[in-house]
Parts: C-alpha cells; sequence; structure tokens
C-alpha cells in the first residue's frame, strides 16, 4: 500500500508489520519520530513523544510478527486438520459415510462444532422482548458457517427466507475479509429483514491480528475509526467512503461489503412495506455491524434507518473515538435506543484494541453485560470515558472464573434450560480455559445461553 491510498483521511496511523523489521523496531523505542519510520504509515511530520505510546506500539508490531510469523502457519496446520477430523467423526457418527466437503451443508466451522445449537429457542417468540435478541444472537453464531449451512438452516430449521450471502472484498488487503447474510422472517410481506456479519474465525490469525490492531483513520464528519474493520466494511482507496462505488470492473463477485449489503436492504425495504431492520454480529462481526449503521447516517440513508429496529452486537470490539462514539449515538439512539452492545464475563475482544482513549478508542452506547451466573447489568457508557480494562488481578481471576465455567457447565442444561445443555467438546473447552485463560472466552455459545437465560431483561428498544 502507498501512503497516497490513505488521502481520504486528514489524520492516520497505520501499523505496518510486513515492513518491520529490526532497525524499525527499534527506533520507535529511542525516537519520537514515528513518521519516518518503515513500520508505521502516517505523516511525515508525525511525532509521538510519549515512550509509553511508542513502546505500545512497539508491543503491538511484536505480536502482530509472532502471530503472522509463528502461530499463524502452525494454527493454520492443525487446526485445519483437527475442524476435519471432528466434521469426519461427526459424519461416521451420524451415519454419513462420506469425506467431509467444507463447502457443503453439513460441514461446521469450529465454532459450529463447539456449540452445535443452530435451532431458536422456541419459548422465545415474536412477542417476547428477548425476540429480536435472540434472533441476532443466533444468526450471528451461525454466520461463522459456509453458505450452503446458513441457507439449509434459515430455509430449513428457521422457516425464514434466505436471501443472500455475501463474501466481500478489502481494497487495503486484496482478500475477502468480511462475510455476511442477510434474510427474512417471511417470504412475503416480510416485517423483519436482518444481515448479520461474521465474526473473527477461530482459525484466521490473520484476523486476530485486526482484532489487536490499533490501526486508524480520521474520517472527516465521522471521527476516527479502526482501520482493519474499515477495510473490511469496503472503504475504497484513495477516497473512503464515496456514496456510490462501482464494483470491480470485470470481477463481478469482487463486491464491497458495506455498498452490496445496503443495496440489497434497501431493496428489501422497498419490496416489504411494514419491514424494519435488524443488524447483528459477534466479535469482530459486532465491529462491522455498528459501523454498517454509522456509515449509513454518514451518507444519510434516512429511508433505511428511520426503518432500523436494532444493532446488536456480542463481545464487540471498540470501533473508534469519542467524535465518532457521539455521531453514532446520534444518529443511532435517537429518538430511542438502538445500539445494544452485549457483553459477557471476561471476554477479551471488548477490551481490545488495548490503546483506549477519548482520543482513540472507546465503547459507547448502552452496555447489557451479562456476568458467570448469568445476571443481566444494564450500563451506559459515555463517549470519552473510555479507560482501560485489563489489570494483572483480572488476570489472575480469569482462572478462577475458567474453573468455575466448567464446574457450571456440567449442570446448566438440567438447572437452568434444556436448551443451554453442553456436549463434550465444549466441555473440554472450557477445560482447555482453565489453563489458558482469557483466550477461550471469546465464545458464542455464552452470549446463545444469556440472551435464552436472561427472562423478561433485554429490550427491544429503549
Amino acid at each position: 500500500m502507498s501512503k497516497l491510498d490513505y488521502c481520504f483521511s486528514n489524520d492516520y496511523m497505520v501499523l505496518r508489520p510486513d515492513r518491520a523489521g529490526a532497525y524499525e523496531l527499534l527506533h520507535l523505542l529511542f525516537s519520537p519520530k514515528v513518521g519516518r519510520n518503515k513500520a508505521v504509515d502516517c505523516f511525515t511530520s508525525t511525532e509521538l513523544h510519549s515512550f509509553r505510546r511508542r513502546l505500545s506500539i512497539f508491543l503491538n508490531l511484536l505480536l502482530q510478527l509472532f502471530l503472522l510469523s509463528l502461530v499463524g502457519p502452525l494454527v493454520a496446520v492443525l487446526g485445519g486438520a483437527l475442524e476435519f477430523a471432528l466434521n469426519l467423526a461427526s459424519n461416521v457418527l451420524h451415519g454419513r459415510m462420506e469425506y467431509p466437503d467444507r463447502k457443503s451443508a453439513s460441514y461446521r466451522s469450529i465454532t459450529g462444532l463447539i456449540d452445535p445449537r443452530v435451532d431458536l429457542e422456541r419459548s422465545i417468540t415474536p412477542a417476547d422482548s428477548r425476540y429480536h435478541a435472540a434472533l441476532c444472537v443466533m444468526a450471528s453464531k451461525v454466520a461463522y458457517e459456509n453458505e450452503a449451512f446458513i441457507r439449509d438452516v434459515v430455509t430449513r430449521r428457521w422457516q425464514m427466507e434466505f436471501v443472500q450471502f455475501f463474501n466481500c472484498w478489502n481494497e487495503f488487503e486484496n482478500a475477502y475479509t468480511a462475510q455476511a447474510f442477510v434474510f427474512c422472517d417471511k417470504a412475503a410481506d416480510a416485517e423483519l429483514v436482518v444481515v448479520a456479519f461474521r465474526g473473527t474465525p477461530a482459525l484466521d490469525v490473520t484476523r486476530w491480528c485486526a482484532d489487536v490492531d490499533p490501526s486508524w483513520y480520521k474520517i472527516p464528519r465521522l471521527g476516527r475509526a479502526h482501520a482493519a474493520y474499515t477495510h473490511a466494511l469496503g472503504a475504497q482507496r484513495n477516497i473512503g467512503w464515496p456514496k456510490w462505488v462501482e464494483h470491480v470492473k470485470g470481477k463481478p463477485q469482487r463486491v464491497h461489503a458495506y455498498y452490496a449489503i445496503r443495496d440489497a436492504v434497501k431493496r428489501l425495504l422497498e419490496a416489504n412495506g411494514r419491514a424494519r431492520v435488524l443488524v447483528a454480529g459477534h466479535g469482530s462481526g459486532g465491529a462491522l455491524a455498528v459501523l454498517f449503521a454509522t456509515v449509513l447516517a454518514y451518507h444519510k440513508e434516512k429511508a433505511a434507518l428511520d426503518r432500523l429496529a436494532g444493532v446488536y452486537t456480542f463481545g464487540q470490539p471498540r470501533v473508534g473515538d469519542a467524535m465518532l462514539a457521539m455521531f453514532a449515538e446520534r444518529n443511532l439512539d435517537r429518538p430511542r435506543k438502538r445500539h445494544f452492545r452485549i457483553t459477557y464475563g471476561d471476554d477479551p475482544l471488548p477490551r481490545l484494541p488495548h490503546e483506549s482513549s477519548a482520543a482513540h478508542f472507546l465503547h459507547f452506547g448502552i452496555r447489557l453485560h451479562f456476568d458467570s451466573l448469568y445476571n443481566l447489568t444494564v450500563v451506559k457508557e459515555l463517549p470519552g470515558d473510555g479507560s482501560s480494562s485489563s489489570s494483572a488481578a483480572e488476570f489472575a481471576t480469569s482462572r478462577i472464573n475458567a474453573a468455575w465455567e466448567l464446574a457450571r457447565s456440567a449442570y446448566l442444561g438440567y438447572w437452568r434450560s434444556a436448551y443451554c445443555r453442553e456436549g463434550w467438546l465444549l466441555m473440554a473447552a472450557r477445560a482447555a480455559a482453565v489453563a489458558l485463560p482469557g483466550l477461550p472466552f471469546h465464545r458464542v455459545q455464552d452470549y446463545v445461553n444469556a440472551v435464552t437465560l436472561a427472562g423478561s431483561n433485554i429490550p427491544k428498544d429503549m
């Protein structure tokens, strides 16, 4: 990438681990002139006199280099083999003597293997205040699967109308880095149009790096936005967020997430006069969901925003600064609250990126937090009130929490709800969490459990 690619922004800082050698890393520690460092794309005149901030960038680049060069290949080989073997075992146990096909409706991701639930909880009806959240969390979970699997679940298990699966092009990485699907609650005269973005796949180390990367752009009228999520959602080289963009000429399959999904939603709303829109995602999918709604407001898509029923995110990381937060709240939460950020226990991803301050990254909106007993606390977070959530004490208590979750999993399905009963693979993952605290907490099944067991406490709007 060239610095010309960022000329749509009036300020930016993008980390480049691909250009980070020993000299560049040492230069970060000893020189404030980061604008002259090849490992950091920013204006040439940029200087950082805070050693703490330069150390933070140094450590982040080291982490990304470690993940990409050492962990990535190992996870790709061993993780891919494990996923394939588990699918093969599942086929045999279900009497299907067939070779696993990654594109088939029976093939599951690691996320789907750990928690095989795909059916909606029957006790949660459309009249229930939990219905929107329950539909969104299950859609966010199913979004980790392949297109054939998603289509089968939506049409056969949910008895709803599958509209389209999107595999979207990233101009900055020259890769497909955003996936989502759209469905309606009914084939005709639909009342709900749902957009669900895929989060970070368990075995995709490149996307792990995107989650920890503190790179950002400052976009006029919008504020600072997380660079990796801006790229994935469909920002364009040189021009950023124009209202309209052509798909890649000669390659119609290369669509850009925001533009393709926006156009699909607008067509569905025109065809279904009573329909309202839900946007959802788990993890980085939640970041894409809230940015999608925010860019709709940035482009003044009033017709779509007026029919936005809610944005439900589960374990969403931080996506922008105080200016972006105030812009989003002004457009998404007025005249009523429509952005609900749901968090669970010690899930580490909402703490990312770690560089949290009003000038960089913070959370905003209504936070619905569930503890490890699935008790709900509603928190209103003010833009500009960012603070770091990490501490040595929290790291230590995560081992205790992991042990408690392992014990809880043994009786949860009998104590609270049969729908929340956990299988052997999930219990094995919880056992691993005792030895590796923090890392395995970002699992979508706990969000499914939380919404299911919340009673009537989750609002549709406020």
